[in-house]
């Protein structure tokens, strides 16, 4: 009689090995849905972070709209309260000329548009200062510094310009420094920089210079000096003098019979601030020729130093004020 227990073992073993790799492959298929679905996750979950970047993204659009149709409104509401205003001096008999009236309605606009100028300028004159640092640390030759120092000087001459136009329009908002940066404010004198203060910082950033460069940049220094109180004495001037027209007659009284008076007064005070545009222009003429007699001074290169360290200075000034308003308050 035949044994068959071998093929049974054998039929057995191979039954196993059959399992055996069908649970292999049952790992193996396993394994690979894991991996998909984990990349499947990945790939979802940036999707749903791209989407919430989006849709962060539409909210602070939103806001900044709304924010400056706000903006709109709100200067549309000053604009109607200043007509309003000028309406009612018109119908209480105060006398305002048409350019007055003109600067009323477009002082707001004219301030816009010259922060807007100055702001241009900024910009540009960080390019040129970059220029000129690049050429000052590749040792330039003289031609090619000169160009550069007359391009920078010819857009100070730009500035000057624009802020005599702006000064016809709101010379207080000139004055009042206000398109500048606070610490810039700190030390603003009529618009802008004192020439003379400047000249001190720079003494030592020109060395070495030769005894006649020392004293034409002393000389230069006083001279802007003396001007600069000419120019302030009579600022003191105005104001007092605009102060005694205002506090002249009685004060308070709305009596018709001194609305003759009233009005003499407001003319009066009108014609002095009318000199404020002059104090500005000369105190910018000094400025610009200081400027231009610092030039004929110095050298090329000590002309291409001075231009940035003033630009330095001033950067470090702006810099400071963005430090200040950031600075952590209790």
């Amino acid at each position: 009689m035949a044994d068959t227990s071998p093929m049974t073992d054998g039929s057995s073993d191979g039954d196993t090995d059959h399992r055996d790799l069908g649970s292999e492959g049952g790992l193996v298929n396993t394994a690979a849905s894991d991996s998909s679905d984990r990349s499947k996750d990945k790939s979802d979950q940036k999707t749903l972070r791209r989407l919430a970047q989006n849709r962060e993204a539409a909210r602070k659009s939103r806001l900044r709209k709304k924010a400056y149709v706000q903006q709109l409104e709100n200067s549309r509401l000053k604009l109607t309260q200043l007509e309003q205003e000028l309406q009612r001096a018109r119908q209480q008999g105060v006398f305002i000329s048409s350019t007055g009236d003109q600067a009323h309605s477009t002082g707001g606009n004219g301030a816009l548009a010259f922060d807007a100028e100055h702001s241009r300028w900024q910009e540009e004159k960080s390019k040129q200062m970059n220029e000129l640092r690049s050429a000052l640390n590749a040792h330039a030759g003289d031609a090619e510094l000169r160009i550069i120092v007359d391009g920078v000087m010819a857009h100070y001459e730009e500035l000057y310009k624009i802020k005599s136009n702006a000064a016809k329009n709101d010379v207080f908002h000139l004055l009042s420094g206000m398109w500048k940066t606070p610490a810039e404010r700190c030390f603003l004198w009529l618009g802008g920089f004192r020439s003379s203060e400047i000249l001190k910082l720079l003494a030592n950033q020109l060395e070495p210079m030769t005894e006649r460069q020392m004293s034409g940049i002393e000389s230069l220094q006083q001279t802007s000096q003396q001007a600069e109180d000419a120019l302030s004495q009579g600022m003191e001037s105005l104001q007092q003098s605009l102060a005694d027209t205002l506090s002249s007659g009685t004060l308070g009284s709305s009596s018709s019979g001194n609305v003759a008076s009233y009005m003499g007064q407001m003319a009066m005070a009108m014609g002095k601030l009318g000199t404020l545009e002059g104090f500005i222009r000369q105190a910018d003429n000094l400025r610009l020729q200081t400027l231009q007699q610092m030039i004929r001074v110095l050298t090329t290169r000590q002309s291409a130093r001075a231009l940035l360290a003033i630009h330095d200075y001033f950067s470090r000034l702006r810099a400071l004020s963005s430090l200040w308003l950031a600075r952590p308050r209790e």
